[in-house]
């Protein structure tokens, strides 16, 4: 079985680089952060070691939020520790992406 090639959406990546961070809410040095976990609730899954997800399956972090979640190791257990749900996050942000205001509304709710 051949892989699908992973959708990629830059307008996308750039809009959630404007938005604050979905933890700290800090603005200044926002990167789009990829969810890497399978979520079978919505068929989510994980596109293999060394295989980033498609773009829609992205929250905006700051940047050292976003290394931090690639350092803990266990992404499940990083998001857990903030109480976040990040693909619920990375769909209601993708519905709205290019709309900074909705963006933010989202993105507040989560602090």
């Amino acid at each position: 079985m051949q892989r699908r090639p992973r959708i990629h959406d830059e307008a996308h990546l750039k809009f959630l680089r404007t938005l604050p961070c979905l933890i700290t809410g800090e603005n200044t040095s926002v990167e789009a952060a990829h969810i890497r976990y399978a979520d079978p609730r919505i068929g989510k899954f994980n596109p293999g070691v060394g295989m980033k997800p498609d773009d829609f399956f992205t929250v905006p972090l700051s940047g050292e939020m976003h290394r931090i979640q690639h350092a803990v190791g266990n992404e499940r257990k990083f998001w857990a520790q903030h109480n976040i749900d990040p693909v619920i996050y990375a769909l209601m942000l993708y519905a709205v992406s290019g709309d900074y205001e909705r963006g933010c509304l989202i993105v507040n709710s989560a602090m």
